[in-house]
């Protein structure tokens, strides 16, 4: 029988409190990885603009604090930026072929967010999203899904059933599920962009903080 596992964010004590000098952000942008690191294996992060890291520079987005932490704690791997600002689950799935190409080892799948804000359907994102993870398993890829919440506008309802997408795909893939990829940073004004929604520098290091100990377990 499939085991569900809901792992909740711990918080870390050395991790991403001071921000990354700018030999370190230039370190962490794949484009400029010497050929030794680009041949490491992979963390692929399929996300949209939260992952891009729209309104901050590249080295200050979550995946890029995630390579810097992969780096410090020893391990040998390559994270992948693969966000795309505007993107829903239907766009994710459009080019998750190309997105895992090469020795990927470890999916990040953080979709959804734009599924929320223009109020698709959950059922059809919920589709979009398995889609990706059956391609993930097809190639042997341990995936972290991370849940995200819907806006309170679209009602109760809406918003219920939008959580649940994320707890009813963890279960069925049997997955490792971190509930909210926001959690800590949503709403809190000091962590986020002037248009309340895109994480600032200091919000994306709390992301990057929040998933890491899931991800070490994972790399372990």
């Amino acid at each position: 029988m499939k085991t569900w596992r809901i792992v909740l964010p711990v918080a870390s004590v050395l991790a991403f409190g001071c921000p990354l000098s700018k030999d370190e952000r230039d370190a962490a942008r794949p484009a400029e990885r010497s050929q030794t690191e680009a041949s490491r294996p992979k963390i692929v992060v399929l996300g949209d603009s939260l992952t891009a890291g729209y309104g901050i520079s590249a080295g200050e987005a979550f995946p890029a604090l995630l390579q810097w932490r992969v780096e410090r704690e020893g391990y040998r791997f390559e994270v992948v930026n693969a966000g795309v600002s505007g993107d829903t689950s239907a766009s994710g799935l459009r080019r998750v072929d190309w997105a895992l190409e090469g020795d990927v080892r470890i999916l990040v799948l953080a979709l959804g967010a734009n599924d929320g804000l223009r109020g698709l359907p959950p059922d059809q994102m919920k589709a979009n999203l398995s889609a990706i993870l059956e391609k993930a398993r097809d190639r042997g890829i341990k995936v972290l899904l991370t849940g995200m919440e819907a806006p309170p506008n679209y009602g109760p309802a809406y918003t219920r059933r939008f959580r649940e997408a994320f707890s009813d795909l963890a279960r069925e893939h049997d997955l490792v599920l971190y509930p909210f990829l926001l959690k800590d940073v949503a709403g809190i004004e000091a962590l986020n962009q002037p248009d309340g929604v895109h994480p600032n520098a200091a919000g994306a290091r709390v992301i990057a903080e929040n998933l890491w100990p899931t991800l070490e377990t994972m790399l372990r």
